[in-house]
């Protein structure tokens, strides 16, 4: 499966405390391409794939990235989140790697590379925040560029979870993976503030590097996603408009960063 149309989602994460049919309307009104569904153990609605599918539908709005929760998976339940992707026609699926709690972890080495192998949907693993558990117990294991990369050669780069202690900056994180990105977590970050909008920093420029980014990706003919994933209070979440506003703004920062840049403009 390859997809060559370059793509802006919005993930549902970003808008977690709105109900999914109002999130669809603002992916709608904002003219975004799609939607990175976020599964949520307590969210019932973004386990639902009969209701998740005739909101895609009704909207044309596609969910072309999926997810899946952070913990407690098993071959089972790579499967079911196989299956739902399947059924939407999602493209892209991504995995963290396994948390301490998840008592078989043969699911992330063994059997994500067979599903990749075995179905057109591309099986990524993002990088994750390195925290642990009593200052000693990483919460999750296989948690660096080289492990994540070589389970099925497909990585979500997700960029508010750069971890200084890498020593891994987000350009040099890109030049790394660039050939095996295939969906990138958009936002900025200014230690120990993550998840936020790249114009919170002074002049209205990101504290990351990110317009370089951007227009790096471009130059290298990046045509795989980028999904828009902050916190729901960047977005101003308790104004619709405001919401709406900032989602606007964000479409055309990709606009002029990244979609419509050309590399004789440097």
């Amino acid at each position: 499966m390859i997809t060559k149309k370059k793509v802006l989602l919005l993930s549902t994460s970003s808008l977690k405390w709105y109900w999914l049919h109002k999130i669809f309307t603002f992916a709608k009104k904002a003219n975004y391409d799609g939607i990175d569904l976020v599964m949520e153990k307590l969210n019932y609605d973004t386990l639902n794939t009969e209701y998740i599918k005739w909101l895609s539908d009704a909207f044309w709005v596609p969910v072309l990235s999926i997810t899946a929760y952070d913990k407690w998976l098993s071959e089972k339940k790579v499967d079911e989140i196989i299956k739902m992707a399947m059924i939407l026609k999602t493209q892209v699926v991504t995995f963290s790697p396994p948390h301490m709690t998840d008592s078989n972890k043969s699911w992330f080495n063994k059997y994500l590379p067979k599903i990749r192998r075995d179905n057109r949907i591309s099986v990524c693993v993002q990088n994750v925040e390195s925290k642990f558990f009593l200052f000693v117990i990483p919460e999750h294991t296989s948690n660096n560029f080289i492990d994540i990369k070589r389970v099925t050669w497909d990585v979500t780069l997700n960029i508010s979870a750069l971890d200084r202690n890498w020593g891994t900056d987000l350009l040099k994180a890109q030049k790394m993976l660039w050939n095996s990105i295939r969906n990138v977590f958009f936002s900025d970050r200014y230690w120990p503030r993550e998840w936020i909008l790249p114009w919170s920093a002074w002049g209205w420029v990101s504290h990351l590097p990110l317009e370089s980014f951007l227009m790096k990706l471009r130059t290298a003919a990046y045509n795989w996603y980028i999904t828009l994933k902050v916190r729901p209070s960047e977005l101003e979440v308790w104004n619709d408009e405001k919401v709406l506003q900032n989602l606007e703004y964000m479409k055309k920062y990709y606009m002029k960063h990244y979609l419509d840049f050309k590399s004789e403009n440097i």
